[in-house]
């Protein structure tokens, strides 16, 4: 008599759970853009989605314990022309948010611990060095202040936004970019892009390190994502529209570690990574699912866990980071499912009896300080996250704020000719010249005509006075 033996995994049972009515968010206008983003940002202490407006571009930003009715009146964060397309959290700081749009611009904003009493207007920073649209934006994930922006242009710039100033550019994809995801400890990051090729891309040295053309056969756009051990985890669309996802190893991209087809729906799969459980959770845009698996070193690799179901599809999707999870009740992973109107929390949670701290779903997570400052990831430092203990949970800090110290535009203006109208005081101006000429008739006008000639070389002759020629010399 066979027995089927039961693959072991504290991650088998997880389960998902909407909260409450009471606890979600309601009477959210969630923007209509069409752009595969998940329009939804969540860390500890925000919950940030892209909305509709009037006027350019805005997004709300809510503390996370004002659930319920929405006030129709409530201040957005605006300040962008053209649609927000994408917004990401600072994981170094929880009041620090990134917003990129349609205006060829990226902003960063420092959001403040007290509800907002008026619309937010004034961003830290604006960075400026796109010619298209704005798409993605993404923070490093060890060093303080370093940001990447990815746009129409098909242009990678990355950003030190403590000085405002672009620190390197790199324009290796010749069409759109879907995605971008760093690695662990920010040395690489993966790129998808509508030519079909997953790249991954050293942005210090500026050049594609390793690239793999087609892992999904199909012409819909990629996802791909860095998981924990470095493979890449990527989420695509057949040659006969059936979505599906990959596992491969950038040292060896000639063949997937795993290959899975799931369906035949037409949204754009949207990974989300667990590096803790080693779990990625998929949702689709149009969804009403979500599906989670576990990544394990023994085949098949990729296990699918299950699935949470809904009645209504989502347009969007944020993710907590590990530290804002509550412990006490054995959450995993917590999810920001974006419907029309709303905006519903989901718990992922193992099921246990025991109300002790349990050290096997808790690892020490990834927490706020950065490992290094953005001068020594540039000169080619690379640190793992600063990791904190869950055992007492996460408190998060009190605001801290983001200074820029922008340079002085003037320094780096290059020297130009002076002109007669800013000469020394004692030197005689242009306007002045021409009414003391004006009002000397006995001027002849071929005098009249060297003179002026004279007067526009006087920058070459600083020492030389319009007042020290005689009035007679006609």
């Amino acid at each position: 008599m066979s027995r089927s033996i039961v693959r072991q995994s504290k991650f088998r049972h997880v389960f998902g759970q909407a909260v409450k009515t009471e606890q979600g968010y309601d009477d959210i206008r969630v923007s209509k853009v069409t752009w595969d983003s998940s329009f939804c940002a969540v860390n500890p202490k925000f919950l940030a989605v892209i909305v509709e407006s009037s006027g350019g571009g805005a997004f709300l930003v809510l503390p996370l314990s004002k659930m319920g009715r929405v006030d129709k009146n409530y201040p957005l964060v605006i300040g962008h022309s053209g649609p927000v397309l994408d917004i990401d959290w600072c994981p170094h700081d929880d009041n620090v948010l990134a917003s990129c749009s349609e205006d060829c611009t990226a902003m960063v904003w420092q959001i403040p611990d007290h509800t907002l009493t008026r619309p937010l207007s004034d961003p830290i920073v604006v960075l400026e060095g796109h010619s298209k649209r704005v798409g993605i934006v993404s923070w490093h994930p060890t060093a303080r202040n370093i940001l990447l922006t990815a746009g129409s242009d098909n242009l990678i710039i990355i950003w030190n936004v403590g000085t405002g100033e672009p620190l390197l550019s790199m324009d290796d994809h010749p069409d759109l970019i879907y995605s971008i995801s760093w690695n662990r400890n920010g040395s690489l990051f993966c790129t998808t892009c509508k030519d079909r090729r997953l790249r991954v891309c050293d942005p210090r040295k500026r050049e594609v390190v390793a690239e793999r053309l087609a892992p999904h056969e199909g012409i819909r756009p990629m996802r791909a994502i860095f998981t924990r051990d470095g493979n890449i985890f990527t989420t695509g669309f057949t040659r006969m529209s059936q979505r599906e996802l990959g596992l491969w190893d950038p040292t060896n991209f000639e063949e997937p570690i795993a290959l899975l087809e799931l369906d035949t729906s037409n949204g754009v799969l949207l990974p989300y990574y667990d590096a803790d459980a080693n779990m990625v959770y998929l949702c689709g845009k149009g969804d009403s699912s979500v599906r989670y698996f576990e990544i394990t070193e023994e085949p098949p690799y990729v296990h699918y866990l299950n699935t949470f179901s809904s009645k209504e599809p989502q347009r969007g999707m944020g993710f907590m980071p590990k530290r804002g999870v509550d412990v006490s009740k054995c959450e995993i992973a917590r999810l920001y499912k974006l419907h029309d109107k709303k905006c519903e929390p989901i718990t992922m949670t193992v099921p246990r009896k025991s109300d002790l701290f349990q050290d096997d779903l808790y690892p020490d997570t990834a927490g706020p300080e950065p490992a290094m400052e953005p001068e020594e990831w540039l000169d080619g430092r690379d640190e793992d996250p600063i990791l904190v203990s869950m055992r007492e949970g996460y408190v998060p800090p009190k605001s801290r704020e983001l200074k820029v110290a922008k340079k002085n535009v003037l320094d780096s203006r290059p020297t130009t000719r002076r002109s007669m109208s800013t000469l020394e005081t004692n030197t005689l101006p242009f306007p002045a010249l021409f009414c003391f000429i004006s009002s000397s008739c006995s001027l002849s006008l071929t005098y009249f005509s060297s003179l002026i000639s004279f007067h526009l070389s006087f920058s070459l002759l600083p020492s030389l006075h319009l007042y020290s020629f005689p009035a007679s010399a006609a």
